[in-house]
This record gives C-alpha cells, structure tokens and sequence, in this order.
C-alpha cells in the first residue's frame, strides 16, 4: 500500500499530505526550504471506488537559475485512514544543468507514518550523478546501508526528478516521454511514460482543470536489487491493471505558459477497482485555479 501510493502520486508524477502538508521528520533532518511565490502549486483529490481516501499537495518549484525544488505531501483520509493510517511527504532540491544532463538531484528526502511507525530515507547525489549516500530511520533508529552495490545505485535518480523531466518535455513539445533508472532505497527500477494521445479535458465536480491534455502510461521494470518473484506492492497493482486493459494513466497539460507542465489528473485500474487522482486547486503566483466550493 505505502511504496503503491508513493508511485501513483510521484506519477503525477506521481506520484502516494496534507492540506496543508505536514512533515514527519526524524531529529537533525532539516526541511528542504520552499519558495511559495516560485512555484506552482496543485491541490489534488484522490478516490478508490468512489470513496474519498487520499489528499495530496505538490510544489514544483522550478522558477530559480540554476537550482530547482519539488515537494510532495499525501495522506490518508476519512473511513480509509481510519484502515490504513498513513501519511508522507516527500522532497527533491537538485541542480538544473541544462542540455543532455537536464536536472540531477542533489538531495532526496522521504518521511512517512505507516500504522504509527515512523521512517525517514535521505538519498545524497553528487552533481556528476554520482550516489553519495543513503541515511535510513527507522523507528529512531539507524538502520543505513553500509554498503550498496554500484549496479543499484550508480547514475541513477530519484522519482520526482524523473517525473519532472518528463514535464519538462510535455512543456517543450507537447508529448508525454520519458525514461529515467531509480533507486529507492532497496531496488532498482526503470520508469517509463509514453505518449498515448491529446485529450482535451472539461471541468467536473472532481476536477477542475479544462483544456488540452497529454496523456500516458507510466510503466515500472525492475532492474536490480530486492525484487519478489511474484509482483507486490505497486508491482502487483502495475499488472492488475495490465490484465485490465489499461497501465497507470496520467494526464499532463501545460497550465503555465513559462513552467513544466503538471498533472491533472491519474487513473489506475485495479481488480477491485479503478482509482482516480484529481487536480482540484492550481496556483503559480499569477494563476490560480479553483473550485467553487473546495473542502478544506
């Protein structure tokens, strides 16, 4: 349930928080620090067969000259929280270096409460790519690897950076695409979107951006590390969803003229049924984007 959330809302992007979020931080883990008036923002709802089980914040923080911030906050909600209590937030600054090398992080930051257990990941980068370092707490206590293989960890990149590239793209040519390799603290996987179609979206009573939309498939392979022979977790869902006709689906639109696209909206296909994530408020300073009657 917690790596499936992290990977749905991380799909948006993506993506997996409160309104507003709060953070569990461990002790000595700072806050990666936000730049409101840089960044766009996006509110989002998120329903399991018609129940309301998940709220959702995201700041893309894209605005500054060289550096960039995403932060991602989700919990559960209502009769589901009461099922499975959880909630995260989880955060990327890193260096925007343009051409071929696109965007690296430099520093990734996961917290999550699952059914009253606390955990904070800290993923360090160099900015050649390198992988400096993994800190994990767990409960209080340190349980960081103290050694990782070079095949798991090497080049690679954190979720929400690679979902960023792909926004970028969908900005600069209007198609979902993208293929990034991360690592999340025990496995290794390939992430893939692609362009399925242009869609032109309206307003609902869920969602309420309307426009044109790119919309994708996100796709997870494993690569290396900690993998089951039988798929679990986001695994298990990933190819629920196959056998129904249809993988992990976001749609992307360009809501800014001079920021990354965003999404606004996810579908998931399950056995038990189809999950929706809905763009419900947007702002970038000098947009904004919003229901008449939001609930707060």
């Amino acid at each position: 349930m917690k790596h499936g959330l992290f990977v749905i809302l991380m799909s948006m992007g993506a993506m997996a928080l409160t309104v507003p979020a709060h953070a569990v931080k461990a002790e000595g883990a700072a806050p990666i620090a936000a730049k409101p008036s840089e960044a766009q923002t996006m509110y989002y709802d998120v329903y399991a067969g018609g129940i309301h089980a998940v709220k959702a914040k995201l700041d893309v923080d894209y605005g500054k000259e060289s550096q960039y911030e995403l932060k991602l906050g989700a919990q559960t909600i209502g009769f589901l929280e009461k099922l499975v209590p959880w909630r995260g937030t989880f955060e990327t600054k890193g260096w925007k270096l343009g051409g071929e090398q696109g965007d690296r992080p430099e520093l990734h930051r996961s917290t999550a409460v699952w059914q009253g257990e606390e955990e904070l990941k800290e993923y360090s980068y160099g900015k050649d790519g390198s992988f400096k370092g993994l800190t994990v707490i767990e409960a209080g206590k340190d349980k960081s690897p103290t050694d990782l293989a070079a095949d798991l960890v090497a080049q690679s990149t954190d979720v929400l950076t690679g979902t960023l590239e792909v926004m970028k793209h969908v900005q600069n040519t209007g198609k979902c695409e993208g293929v990034s390799e991360v690592f999340d603290g025990k496995r290794r996987f390939e992430m893939t979107f692609k362009h399925e179609m242009d869609e032109v979206l309206v307003p609902t009573d869920y969602n309420v951006y309307s426009g044109e939309t790119a919309r994708c498939v996100v796709e997870v392979k494993p690569l290396t590390g900690e993998w089951h022979s039988k798929p679990r977790g986001w695994m298990s869902i990933q190819e629920q969803g196959r056998q129904q006709g249809s993988l992990p689906t976001v749609w992307f639109a360009k809501v800014s003229d001079d920021m990354p696209a965003v999404p606004v909206k996810i579908r998931v296909k399950t056995e038990y049924g189809t999950l929706f994530m809905h763009l419900t408020e947007y702002t970038n300073g000098h947009k904004v984007i919003k229901a008449a009657a939001r609930e707060e």
